[in-house]
């Protein structure tokens, strides 16, 4: 019964897709899959960025997400000086319930940013990412009702998946993003992503669903306080049909060699998901490699289901800079 009770989400999410995408606490740091217009936009040679998250431990493997992504501006001498032409490739592989559904995707995206400045400093952009998404559903890992009968447990089921076990579909996002300084030192910026524009049909039965739109508005901005401690800060807001969800926060930084182009710093600092969870979050940043952990404390109403342990995410960052970098400040957390 436990494990039909953990499946009946998964049969739903695969029936009726009305649950959200994969998505993680550290957001600022899976920027493909938060905004295809961060596609590029840093300040460096190109960017690699690893996120893991298993969440809800206290039920074995009930979610397990993990992304990848390299991105790099092409075409510097050819464009504006101080414009940024972006490309990327990013995958995700999402499982869920001990693997009995599994949803695997890659990506390339593509983005432009307008210096609307000489110095560079406040940037306007627009990104679109193209995905091929493959999504199976293990049968032989689920429990259905009928395997119950008056003779016991026969562990066979008359269920059948008339669209077959996978699911392949194309998919198409796109987003904008503005980023600015007033000062050449500090950053904000505003983000608004739409992912599943074309709506891609997805379904194991023989009755027709479309993955729904999911709409992202995002913001945040890096404000020094002196050439030690700096405050990073984010925001996020996301729909998707009927679910939503808000996750704010910031964290401190403390740069350790007062060097602003390579800094050594330690992050610490907290985020909130509004009714649900509680996320305190370090990191360390060295040459340009920053790793982040968090935990989610659960104070939702699933608290005593899950012993308040919402789930651990896991961040790797790293961006290639040249020696001598003009230092234009982008968005980073």
């Amino acid at each position: 019964m436990k494990r039909l009770f953990l499946f009946i989400p998964i049969l739903l999410i695969s029936g009726l897709l009305k649950a959200q995408d994969p998505h993680f606490s550290q957001f600022f740091a899976s920027p493909l899959t938060l905004n295809p217009a961060f596609t590029g936009k840093f300040d460096g040679q190109w960017r690699i960025a690893v996120n893991h998250r298993d969440q809800w431990p206290s039920i074995p493997k009930a979610y397990v997400t993990t992304s990848a992504s390299v991105d790099f501006p092409i075409l510097k001498g050819k464009i504006p000086e101080n414009d940024v032409f972006g490309v990327g490739i990013s995958g995700v592989t999402d499982a869920s319930a001990n693997s009995a559904l599994k949803l695997n995707y890659g990506s390339i995206s593509l983005s432009y940013h307008k210096a609307l400045d000489e110095n560079g400093y406040n940037t306007i952009g627009a990104g679109f990412q193209g995905s091929y998404n493959s999504m199976v559903l293990d049968i032989t890992k689920l429990t259905f009702e009928d395997m119950l009968t008056q003779n016991g447990f026969t562990g066979t089921t008359s269920d059948i998946l008339t669209n077959g076990r996978n699911q392949n579909y194309f998919d198409v996002n796109a987003g904008v993003l503005f980023s600015g300084s007033s000062n050449g030192q500090n950053n904000y910026y505003l983000g608004v992503s739409m992912y599943h524009i074309n709506k891609p049909q997805v379904s194991f039965k023989d009755k027709n669903w479309y993955l729904t739109n999911r709409l992202t508005i995002h913001g945040g901005g890096y404000f020094p306080i002196s050439d030690v401690v700096g405050v990073n800060l984010s925001a996020i807001h996301q729909m998707q049909n009927k679910a939503s969800e808000t996750v704010f926060g910031g964290a401190l930084s403390l740069n350790a060699n007062s060097d602003n182009v390579n800094p050594t710093n330690v992050y610490i600092g907290s985020w909130m998901r509004i009714n649900d969870a509680v996320i305190p979050y370090v990191g360390l940043e060295i040459a340009g490699l920053r790793i982040g952990a968090s935990y989610d404390i659960n104070i939702s109403n699933l608290k005593a289901a899950t012993a308040s342990r919402g789930g651990s995410e896991f961040s790797v960052i790293y961006i290639k800079r040249k020696q001598e970098t003009k230092g234009i400040p982008c968005p980073r957390f």
